[in-house]
C-alpha cells in the first residue's frame, strides 16, 4: 500500500508540474503498471502545453571544441590579438582581357570573375541572370536540379542590384550574382518542400538566415534547388537529380540540387547542407569545389532540422576562392540559432605552404600530395584516427520529425499495403523513438571522447588530406572539410562504363581552421586547371 501511494504521488507531481494532469494516466494504479502511465501522462501534458514542430532547438547544444566554447573564445582572443571575430574583407581583382561573348563561357566563369565584370559594369546583373535562367530552363528537365524556379523574384533582385551598382553602391563580391538555395530553407512567398510530396505546396512565411545574409550581400536568388526527400540521397518527389557529367547516374547526397545545378552552369553557386556527407558526397560526384564548415559557423535558422547537433551549411562552387567569398558573407553567430558562433576567418590567397603542418591518410591521392610538395609543403603521414563513435543521429531526427510521424501525439500507422520503398520512408524516423534517454546521453559522452582523441592525433598538424573524406568521424567531431578537384578521369578505372570527370579529394582542417584549408586548396588550384573542366551536357 505504501509503494502504491508513493507511486501515485510521483505521478501526480509529474503531471501537475506542467499544469495539465491527464486523468487517463491515473487509472489502474499498481506497482507494475505505474511507470508506463506516469511517463505517458507527462508526455501528454507536455505535448498539450508546449507543442513542437521541426525547428525548435533543445536546451542542450553541441559545441565543436573539446574544451567548450568559453575555452575556444579565450584561445581565439589570445591568438588574434584581442579580436577573435576578425574577418579579412573580401576583395575582387580587376577584370583584364577580353569580355566573354559566348554565353557558356560566361556561365562557367567563377564568381570572383563574374563579380569583376559586374562591378566594372562590363556585364549587368540582368544580363547574367538571363544567361543562367536560359540554362536552367534548358537543362533542368534532364537534371531535375530545381524544385522552384523563381524567375520573377530573381528579375526584381537583379534589377535592384543593377540600379544600385549604376548609382555607385556596390555591396561586394556577391552583388548581382545569381545563386540557388537548397530547398530545405524557407523563403517568404516560395514553396519549401524538403523534397517531399507531403509538403509540395507548403509556403513558410519566414526567410532563412542564410538567405537573408546573401540578400544583404546583393546575391540574386533564382531557384530553390532539389534535395533528397527529408535530406536523404538524391531522390525527391519529381524523381532523381542527375549528375551533369553522367546523366545516367544520380547527383548523390541530399545537396544533389546545388551540386548538379552548379556543375552544369545553371547557377553561379549553390548553398548546401550536410549532416553526414551531403555536401561532401555531391561535391565529389559532380566534380565541384566545396566547403563543409566547422559546426556552428553558419546559422541554420529557417532550415529543416535533421539533427541539431550535426547539421551544417556550406557553399558549393566551381572554385575554392568562390567558396571563401560566399562563406565570408554567411558565417557568424545568430541569436536565432543557439549553436552558432563567430570565429576569425582569414582567407589567404598567397599562403606560405611551408609554414603549415599538413598530414595525409593512406588513401590520399599521391598526385595531390606531390603538387603540395612542389608548392612548398612537406606532407607527413597522419597517425591513426579513432573509430567513429556511435551516432545519435537517429534520436535527433526522430525528435525533429515527431510532429510529422506522430501528429497530435499519436504515431501514424504504416499502411499494410505500403510498398517496401514507402515502408522505408515512413519508418525512417521511428527507430530513434525507441532509444533510451540514457543511451543518448552515453553516446554524447563517447562523442566528446572521440573529439579529444582526434585533437590528440592532430596536435602536430593543421590539416590532413584524405581520399575517403573521413565523413562519419569528422561530422561527429564537427571538423571542417574542403573538397578540391585534383585530376580528371573515370572514378573507377576498372569500370569501363565509368565516364571521365573531375576527381576530388578532401582536406580536413583543425576546428575553426576553415580559412587555412581553403587557402591551401586555393594554392593548389592556382597551380592546376582541373577545376576549369565543363561537363559535356549537349
Amino acid at each position: 500500500m505504501t509503494l502504491e501511494r508513493r507511486n501515485f504521488i510521483k505521478l501526480a507531481a509529474a503531471t501537475a508540474a506542467v499544469s495539465a494532469v491527464d486523468t487517463r494516466a491515473l487509472r489502474g494504479l499498481s506497482p507494475t503498471t505505474l511507470p508506463t502511465p506516469a511517463v505517458e501522462g507527462w508526455q501528454i501534458a507536455q505535448e498539450a502545453s508546449i507543442p513542437l514542430g521541426n525547428g525548435e532547438p533543445p536546451a542542450m547544444q553541441f559545441q565543436a571544441y573539446p574544451g567548450g566554447t568559453g575555452a575556444l573564445m579565450e584561445k581565439l582572443w589570445r591568438e588574434h590579438g584581442g579580436d577573435p571575430f576578425a574577418s579579412t574583407p573580401s576583395r575582387v581583382e580587376p577584370w583584364s582581357g577580353p569580355i566573354p561573348t559566348d554565353e557558356e563561357d560566361l556561365a562557367f566563369l567563377p564568381v570572383h570573375r563574374l563579380s569583376a565584370l559586374i562591378r566594372e559594369r562590363l556585364v549587368s546583373p540582368t544580363e547574367l541572370l538571363d544567361v543562367y535562367m536560359a540554362r536552367m530552363r534548358r537543362y533542368d528537365p534532364v537534371l531535375l536540379c530545381a524544385v522552384t524556379i523563381l524567375e520573377d523574384r530573381a528579375r526584381e533582385e537583379a534589377q535592384q542590384a543593377e540600379a544600385e551598382i549604376r548609382a555607385g553602391n556596390w555591396r561586394g563580391p556577391l552583388h548581382g550574382i545569381p545563386y540557388g538555395l537548397k530547398d530545405l530553407f524557407s523563403v517568404r512567398g516560395a514553396p519549401t518542400t524538403w523534397g517531399s510530396a507531403d509538403f509540395e505546396n507548403r509556403v513558410i512565411d519566414l526567410d532563412a538566415e542564410v538567405a537573408v545574409r546573401l540578400r544583404d550581400a546583393g546575391a540574386v536568388l533564382m531557384a530553390k534547388l532539389a534535395t533528397g526527400e527529408f535530406a536523404r540521397g538524391d531522390m525527391w518527389y519529381r524523381g532523381r537529380t542527375r549528375n551533369p557529367w553522367n546523366t545516367e547516374e544520380g547527383s548523390s547526397g541530399s545537396s544533389a540540387g546545388p551540386g548538379s545545378a552548379t556543375a552544369a552552369g545553371c547557377v553561379a553557386f549553390g548553398i548546401g547542407t550536410e549532416t553526414r556527407g551531403s555536401i561532401v558526397s555531391p561535391a565529389r560526384r559532380n566534380g565541384l569545389s566545396a566547403l563543409r564548415p566547422t559546426f556552428g559557423r553558419v546559422s541554420r535558422y529557417g532550415g529543416m532540422v535533421l539533427a541539431w547537433g550535426m547539421d551544417k551549411i556550406g557553399p558549393m562552387c566551381r572554385t575554392i576562392e568562390d567558396c571563401a567569398l560566399v562563406f565570408n558573407a554567411i558565417h557568424g553567430s545568430d541569436e536565432k540559432d543557439p549553436a552558432s558562433l563567430t570565429a576569425p576567418f582569414d582567407f589567404d590567397r598567397a599562403l606560405d605552404l611551408s609554414a603549415l603542418r599538413i598530414g595525409y591518410t593512406e588513401d590520399a591521392p599521391e598526385s595531390f600530395l606531390a603538387k603540395l610538395g612542389e608548392l612548398g609543403a612537406d606532407p607527413r603521414p597522419l597517425p591513426e584516427l579513432p573509430r567513429t563513435p556511435t551516432s545519435a543521429l537517429g534520436a535527433e531526427s526522430a525528435a525533429a520529425f515527431d510532429f510529422h510521424i506522430a501528429p497530435g501525439g499519436e504515431l501514424a500507422p504504416i499502411p499494410e499495403d505500403a510498398s517496401e520503398q514507402e515502408r522505408r520512408r515512413l519508418g525512417r524516423f521511428r527507430g530513434g523513438r525507441e532509444l533510451l534517454a540514457m543511451d543518448f546521453v552515453q553516446s554524447q559522452r563517447r562523442r566528446l571522447i572521440a573529439m579529444r582523441e582526434v585533437a590528440k592525433v592532430m596536435e602536430d598538424f593543421d590539416m590532413f588530406a584524405t581520399g575517403s573524406g573521413q565523413v562519419g568521424l569528422t561530422n561527429e567531431t564537427g571538423h571542417p572539410a574542403a573538397i578540391v578537384q585534383y585530376d580528371f578521369g573515370p572514378r573507377d578505372p576498372e569500370d569501363e562504363g565509368s565516364r571521365p570527370q573531375p576527381l576530388t579529394t578532401t582536406l580536413v582542417g583543425n576546428l575553426f581552421a576553415d580559412d587555412k584549408i581553403l587557402s591551401v586548396a586555393h594554392a593548389f588550384q592556382m597551380a592546376t586547371d582541373w577545376h576549369q573542366r565543363r561537363p559535356p551536357l549537349d
